[in-house]
Formats: structure tokens, sequence, C-alpha cells
């Protein structure tokens, strides 16, 4: 069965292709995956190594936690299964009784939000 690993503390010139070659000294890679930001389009210093094997996962974190790529000590675990994302990106404001206008109102609909009174 194939074993992901995490591969942290990665150096930003960091290729695909160099990390597959080091982990092939530790047994068959199934697949290389290096996180990019979406916005610069640069590593974000973290991927994912997919062994075809336990063993070859097993191997990889043997040889390469702590293990000093490009003047950086990597940090090689096991991958923790993916957890389902919210949809709502988190944050927490708008909608509800006050219509997101924000601050709480008295009864007669004065104080907070963006509504002022006229003179």
């Amino acid at each position: 069965m194939a074993k992901k690993l995490y591969v942290g503390n990665l150096s930003y010139s960091s290729t695909q292709e160099n990390i597959r070659a080091l982990f092939a000294e530790a047994g068959e890679v199934v697949e290389v995956a290096i996180i990019m930001d979406r916005e610069t389009g640069r590593s974000r210093g973290f991927g994912f190594v997919e062994m075809a094997t336990d063993e070859g996962g097993k191997e990889a974190i043997k040889r390469f936690d702590g293990y000093m790529l490009d003047n950086r000590k990597l940090t090689v675990n096991e991958a923790r299964p993916r957890t389902e994302r919210r949809d709502d990106f988190g944050g927490g404001s708008g909608g509800g009784r006050n219509g997101g206008r924000g601050g709480d109102r008295d009864r007669n609909g004065n104080g907070g939000g963006m509504r002022r009174s006229r003179f």
C-alpha cells in the first residue's frame, strides 16, 4: 500500500524533479507535489511525496527526516489525512438579525451599525 509523506522546510528553489530523485533513493516514488502559493506562484516551502510501499515510506522517513538539503533541515513524516474545509472561508459577521450592519440596536432601532440620525 502507498504511503503519503509530508516534507517540510523545503527551500524555495526545490523542484519536484530533485525531490523525486532524492526520495527515489529510499524506494519507488509514485507522486511528488510541492505546494505553491496561488498569488505569487512561489513554493510555500512544503510538499508531499507518495511512496509506492509502506516500507519505502518508512525508509524515506528514516533517511530524510533531519536531512540537510540546500542548507535546510528537512522535516519528513507521515502525512495526516486531509480534513474537510468549510466553504464559508471562516469569519463570522454579516447576515443575522441586524442585517450585517454590525452592533446591537435598541428597541427603537437606534445604535450600532452605519445608521445616523438626522437633525
